[in-house]
């Protein structure tokens, strides 16, 4: 044996294998080889420590804390009774609210695009002044559209 010192051995006393890169357990802070790191594979005590899951609520999609001892799907139970921000109407808001007010157009639009002679709503298609025969004023001040 040339250099004793490098590698350490694993702590798993049925395998005790000499891993020259050894992982150490960030729950018992034991050394183990690659095949027993894993908390099950080393029947890890403190596995709990670092095991934790935090259970979100379907409804509101927010994490619900759990305390030790606790069941968490009573915990989450009890949010949606008490604390759940969740509102139904929230999911049926439409998005498309803007309709155009050109004659004979139906398409709606996300945002509102005012034209700044009459002050009407459109959509992209005739938001110009000459799309959409603007009454506004008598001269209109862009071009867009004329073909």
């Amino acid at each position: 044996m040339e250099l004793p010192e490098l590698g350490r051995r694993c702590a798993e006393r049925g395998c005790r294998r000499l891993d020259f890169l050894p992982l150490k357990c960030d729950a018992c802070e034991e050394v183990f080889c690659k095949d027993h790191i894993r908390y099950n594979d080393h029947k890890c005590g403190s596995a709990y420590k670092k095991n934790v899951q935090v259970p979100v609520c379907p409804l509101c999609n927010t994490p619900v804390p759990v305390q030790k001892g606790e069941i968490p799907d009573l915990v989450v139970g009890a949010h949606m009774d008490k604390d759940c921000k969740y509102n139904p109407a929230q999911q049926k808001q439409r998005i498309f609210t803007n309709k155009c007010l050109k004659p004979g157009c139906k398409r709606k639009e996300m945002m509102k695009l005012v034209c700044g002679q009459c002050g009407g709503n459109f959509c992209i298609k005739h938001r110009h002044p000459l799309d959409h025969d603007c009454k506004g004023s008598s001269h209109p001040t862009s071009k867009a559209g004329c073909r």
